[in-house]
């Protein structure tokens, strides 16, 4: 693929989701990367359900565009065949706890010294320090510990599970990648490379944002529903007559405005901008009321040419068959190998000199 980063070359020791995501972003960007695989310790994606052609969707799309290499690290020979590969392959990335790489006898302080401009990249739950740092852990554990799963959800029931793996996304696979690239731009001004160390629970913390300015430096002690974007205020879900949803991100007085008026509500529009929990409570019961006369269809219809910040909540399968992402090229299709095309989500990020249709992760799907 003629990408940004054709240059970088990637030997990558992760399982599972994290590290796999984020060798997944930057292959998809043109990095060279080569998955080293135990033969003899499950990768748990390759089992996961469902399958196509006999191979884990889940495998098969966090996998796309990368060689691998079959290597059980724990037998002799191993370790000199990494430090060949060291030579030339200039960054790695690896999930495993504190201490693993270096029992194996490839940790950071051996590698760099066959390769001194090495970055190394490592994702973990905690971190390489602190009391957590040997301690297992999942997606869950880790938003939950940062303070993530406290105010989101509902005040009587409690957190949710996330529909998405946010600490393992965007806390560690997204982060990652950040902290490569940050690394490597460090190496093309000094020479030096350097360790990269991911801590999931770290990046989700830093993910509460706002709520996080507001308690730290406001004082303010997050829950659910007791802010403007998490349930506190209108800004919200409302169920249709079919038993769909609704969201209602009108928060701007010209959205909320609108949205009164294609209501009719226009006696409320104080109540929408106002901070008191009271006329929230009470604009939120009118908003109910209104949204479950129709069905989401019809309010699709309603709302199709009304700039309010309200759209329905899609299906993935919807999702993909809406205009905006198929405009986006955000569904293509990857070849499984034998010259069918397997449909995957797309890369995300857009870049002006490099084609959206590419045979390394696919093309979009309908061409």
């Amino acid at each position: 693929m003629a990408g940004p980063l054709t240059s970088m070359k990637i030997l990558d020791f992760s399982t599972l989701l994290p590290g796999p995501y984020a060798t997944m972003l930057l292959a998809d960007m043109g990095a060279e990367v080569l998955r080293v695989e135990a033969p003899d310790r499950v990768d748990l994606t390759r089992m996961m359900p469902p399958h196509d052609a006999g191979v884990s969707t889940a495998h098969g799309f966090l996998n796309r565009g990368k060689q691998s290499l079959a290597l059980n690290l724990k037998k002799e020979g191993s370790k000199e065949k990494i430090l060949e590969l060291v030579e030339d392959y200039d960054i790695v990335i690896e999930q495993f706890r504190p201490g693993v790489m270096d029992r194996l006898g490839i940790g950071y302080e051996t590698l760099k010294t066959v390769n001194p401009k090495l970055i190394y990249c490592a994702i973990t739950g905690y971190g390489q320090t602190g009391p957590y740092k040997d301690r297992a852990g999942h997606d869950i554990n880790y938003l939950s510990l940062a303070g993530v799963s406290s105010h989101c959800g509902r005040e009587q029931s409690g957190p949710p599970p996330m529909g998405i793996q946010i600490a393992d996304v965007a806390g560690g696979s997204h982060h990652a990648v950040m902290g490569i690239l940050a690394a490597v731009i460090h190496r093309q001004q000094t020479g030096e490379g350097q360790f990269v160390d991911i801590s999931m629970t770290d990046a989700a913390f830093a993910l509460n944002g706002m709520a996080g300015a507001a308690n730290l430096a406001g004082g303010q002690e997050q829950k659910p529903e007791s802010s403007m974007l998490n349930g506190g205020s209108f800004y919200d879900f409302y169920k249709t007559q079919d038993n769909r949803w609704l969201s209602v991100g009108s928060l701007e007085p010209q959205f909320s405005a609108r949205l009164c008026d294609i209501l009719e509500l226009t006696d409320m529009k104080s109540f929408a901008m106002s901070q008191n929990p009271e006329h929230q409570t009470s604009f939120k019961a009118a908003l109910r009321e209104k949204i479950q006369q129709k069905t989401l269809e019809q309010w699709q219809t309603v709302f199709a040419d009304v700039d309010a910040c309200v759209e329905p909540v899609l299906s993935i399968s919807e999702a993909a068959e809406h205009p905006q992402l198929k405009a986006r090229d955000m569904v293509i299709g990857v070849d499984r190998g034998d010259g069918t095309m397997q449909k995957q989500i797309g890369f995300p990020i857009k870049f002006e000199k490099t084609p959206a249709s590419t045979t390394r992760i696919g093309r979009p799907m309908g061409e």
